[in-house]
């Protein structure tokens, strides 16, 4: 392919860079056009809306991955005084009047943005690759971005020069769901979902895939974390239920193919980790290079898609309309989010 970018001469094999402009910075969200949302809001007949996020303070500890913690929640203070449960009378930012009846309480909060239920930006995974066709390897993201710098002091980085979460949360990421049920065929056993699996999957469950739907994958995991309530045990979290396998090139491929503007999972790293064998010099997640660095489609991870799932087996469907727009906060690699499902 023949390509003009200032970022980039060539582009990985099998990637969207370019295909939406030299700099786009959404990647196969453009897929959700306004007939992938009308095709969402058809699909409300009950008026029922289900939360879809776990409780941001779990899975609990760090077992899942040791450089994410839980929120820590403080007091606001105000000339030193935690702000909660306070009266307002007598303040004198409300001009020291004490004949007013407020009680007021304000919060902060310390929040690893992808440690609970999350979408992952585009600036989350990149790649060593030689965008310049030189020899020279380089660290770059989605569309030949150089999404940030690397800093000694976290308390000086800056977050992402581009890709950001932000963008995301400007398209307003809100679709068709559909919901593919991996535990109904797979069970609670630890399953490497390829290509042919899923297929499976889809065709069992009647499961029609349009460009611009955003694929849910129901396997239980967030269900037991939700059991274990903040204190999970790491290997029956981490070798069992299904999981994607990210090196399966078939899998890839169907994903490339798909249309799907996005891909969510309730457990953790939508893919298996630690990724099956191959060859060579490769990716750590082979999934999130394939999605994230080549075809700019954001993943959601830790979804608690259960009760969703419940209830569309009930009545006999798959798809429902989803809204789930991540933080707007610049910079940011990944976002907290609290997906919703309209039915």
């Amino acid at each position: 392919m023949s390509v003009r970018n200032p970022r980039w001469r060539q582009r990985p094999e099998g990637s969207t860079w370019g295909d939406w402009g030299p700099d786009d910075q959404i990647g196969r969200l453009n897929l959700i056009t306004p007939e992938a949302v009308k095709r969402g809001v058809a699909e409300v007949s009950e008026g029922l809306s289900l939360c879809l996020s776990l409780p941001l303070d779990l899975p609990g500890g760090n077992i899942l991955n040791p450089r994410r913690f839980p929120p820590k929640l403080a007091a606001a203070l105000a000339d030193g005084v935690p702000m909660y449960n306070k009266p307002v009378a007598g303040m004198p930012q409300y001009t020291g009047r004490d004949d007013l009846t407020d009680v007021i309480s304000d919060d902060a909060v310390f929040l690893y943005t992808q440690y609970s239920t999350q979408w992952d930006s585009l600036a989350h995974v990149g790649s060593l690759f030689d965008c310049q066709g030189d020899g020279t390897r380089e660290r770059v993201y989605y569309n030949g971005f150089r999404a940030g710098v690397e800093v000694e002091n976290p308390e000086t980085a800056a977050g992402a020069t581009a890709l950001g979460i932000d963008k995301q949360a400007v398209k307003a990421t809100q679709s068709r769901g559909l919901l593919v049920d991996l535990k109904r065929l797979y069970g609670a056993e630890r399953h490497y979902v390829g290509a042919d699996d899923l297929q499976a999957a889809l065709e069992a469950q009647g499961v029609v895939v349009q460009s611009g739907d955003i694929l849910c994958l129901y396997t239980g995991f967030a269900d037991r974390v939700l059991e274990m309530a903040g204190n999970p045990d790491r290997d029956s979290l981490l070798n069992a239920y299904a999981v994607l396998d990210g090196s399966d090139r078939a899998l890839q491929d169907w994903i490339t193919q798909s249309g799907i503007a996005a891909l969510v999972a309730d457990n953790y790293a939508v893919e298996g980790v630690p990724a099956r064998g191959r060859d060579g010099q490769h990716a750590a997640l082979p999934l999130h290079e394939h999605c994230l660095f080549r075809l700019g489609l954001p993943l959601g991870e830790l979804w608690h898609l259960g009760d969703l799932a419940a209830w569309l087996a009930k009545a006999g469907r798959h798809a429902f309309l989803l809204t789930a727009p991540p933080l707007r906060l610049p910079g940011a690699v990944g976002s907290p989010v609290t997906p919703v499902a309209t039915v």
